[in-house]
């Protein structure tokens, strides 16, 4: 009966214990979502904006790894990202050729 009054350290708050800490970045499957959006768009639209942000998005997906639970859409963006990149840059390069008086 001497511990009538008194708690456990660990029970005054009960529900606290893991849900302490909010989120406030979003987790790597929807950076990975996000990234192959971006590269899936950028075929279509602004590549040379949305090709580095579909590699960004997918390798901080992929968590600076190539292993996790989920490894495949972020993958895909990095890669659908990197061609996109690639052949937005050999469409601007090819744009500005001895044509257009640009040199």
């Amino acid at each position: 009966m001497a511990a009538f009054g008194r708690q456990h350290p660990t029970s005054r708050h009960p529900g606290a214990r893991g849900r302490s800490r909010q989120r406030t970045t979003p987790d790597g499957a929807t950076l990975g979502i996000i990234g192959l959006i971006c590269a899936v768009a950028g075929f279509f639209v602004l590549g040379i904006v949305l090709g580095p942000v579909a590699v960004i998005c997918g390798w901080l997906a992929m968590g600076r790894t190539w292993k996790g639970p989920h490894p495949i859409p972020p993958l895909v963006a990095v890669v659908l990202g990197a061609i996109d990149t690639l052949l937005a840059v050999i469409w601007l390069v090819s744009a500005t050729g001895p044509t257009t008086g640009f040199f």
